[in-house]
């Protein structure tokens, strides 16, 4: 395996990695919410071993597309995501991750990734 390019993770259970549908480059999006209030925090990119990581350590690890490395979210911020469940949902291809976030869970310093550009329907 490459730096830049995720791969399998000896790791995570097969009844689990069986039921992942990854993308060509073998990505699952993971939507990281606040456990208690509901609260969306953002989107990240997980391959079975990110997984693996997030399940076996309780924190948040995802595959950085544009660095090409495993990351865990607040090892340099400091706002860490302690996970409290994660679900898969009914088609397998996206991860609900529940966290308790420690300070801003966007980049750019924001609470939420999803807070600066509401799109409204028409009406």
């Amino acid at each position: 395996m490459s730096s830049s390019t995720p791969g399998p993770s000896a790791g995570l259970a097969p009844a689990v990695a069986a039921r992942l549908k990854r993308t060509a480059d073998g990505l699952v999006p993971a939507i990281a919410q606040q456990y208690d209030t509901g609260e969306v925090l953002m989107m990240g990119w997980m391959d079975d071993e990110a997984l693996h990581r997030t399940l076996t350590t309780g924190r948040c690890t995802y595959w950085s597309r544009s660095r090409g490395e495993y990351w865990v979210k607040g090892d340099t911020s400091g706002h860490v995501q302690h996970v409290r469940s994660v679900a898969l949902d009914c088609d397998g291809d996206t991860l609900l991750v529940k966290v308790d976030q420690v300070g801003a869970a966007c980049h750019t310093g924001a609470r939420t990734c999803f807070d600066e550009d509401v799109l409204l329907p028409a009406s």
